[in-house]
């Protein structure tokens, strides 16, 4: 399975889960089979509210999860139509977010605690 979390820095495993998925400066991308990670520059980072496409740098990637601190509501209905779960945490590592995946610790995020714009960190 590939995982694919949005982070503050490009610290590896030690990089911080960023607040908002689609404003976020780089996505790491984790495979749990091979314990390989990659990590991608987010160049769509700064964009008007509900223009972000943050998919189509991550289209090609085979992502099964995303975690992340917050996500819109558009977004969201996109990745769910695609077969994407997305779960919410932030404020910890990628490190943590993996041991929290493992012990079935995250929240998943619906429509009902979605984001509707941007700076929304509920």
């Amino acid at each position: 399975m590939k995982i694919c979390i949005p982070i503050e820095t490009n610290k590896g495993k030690g990089s911080k889960v960023y607040g908002h998925f689609g404003s976020a400066p780089f996505f790491l991308i984790y495979d749990d089979k091979n314990n390989l990670y990659e990590v991608i520059n987010n160049i769509n980072n700064h964009h008007p509210h509900g223009m972000c496409h943050p998919m189509d740098l991550l289209k090609d990637k085979n992502i099964s999860i995303i975690i992340s601190g917050a996500i819109g509501f558009r977004a969201l209905n996109m990745l769910n139509n695609a077969g994407i779960r997305v779960y919410k945490t932030s404020g910890i590592t990628v490190e943590q977010v993996l041991e929290k995946i493992k012990n079935n610790q995250l929240e998943e995020i619906t429509i009902d605690n979605a984001c509707a714009q941007h700076g929304c960190h509920r």
